[in-house]
């Protein structure tokens, strides 16, 4: 199972393909990182010998596509950053709230989480009878 920048990939699939589990890695990207690795697409993962696995890494290296942990980090400090700044869209993500317009009164469950149980009715008991 080839590792690259800290990913397996899995063996079964087509280099082209698996490329793609790679984190900011799309279709488009991974056809001109083999082109420029010289490994052809239609090469199982696990049929790679270690210098064509190099090969791959350096050229995703080289690229100026942001891939795995740089992307990652990149994107949550922008997030933060609207955080920060207490924009709208940073106050969307601190609720855990739909970010880009949709609405909230049916659906968004994805965000909001699952339903919170209706209001809790509580029943008040009869007062005791007083006592003469």
């Amino acid at each position: 199972m080839p590792r690259i920048l800290g990913v397996d990939l899995p063996k079964q699939k087509r280099i082209d393909v698996a490329l793609t589990y790679l984190y900011g890695v799309g279709r488009y990207n991974v056809k001109q990182i083999l082109k420029d690795a010289n490994v052809p697409p239609e090469k199982r993962a696990k049929d790679l010998t270690e210098e064509e696995v190099s090969h791959i890494t350096n050229t995703l290296q080289k690229s100026t596509v942001k891939v795995e942990g740089d992307l990652r980090r990149d994107i949550s400090q922008n997030i933060k950053r609207l955080m920060d700044i207490g924009s709208y869209r940073g106050y969307r993500h601190k609720k855990g709230l739909p970010v880009r317009g949709q609405r909230t009164r049916t659906n968004a469950r994805t965000r909001k989480g699952p339903r919170k149980s209706g209001t809790l009715i509580v029943k008040k008991e009869a007062p005791a009878p007083k006592k003469a």
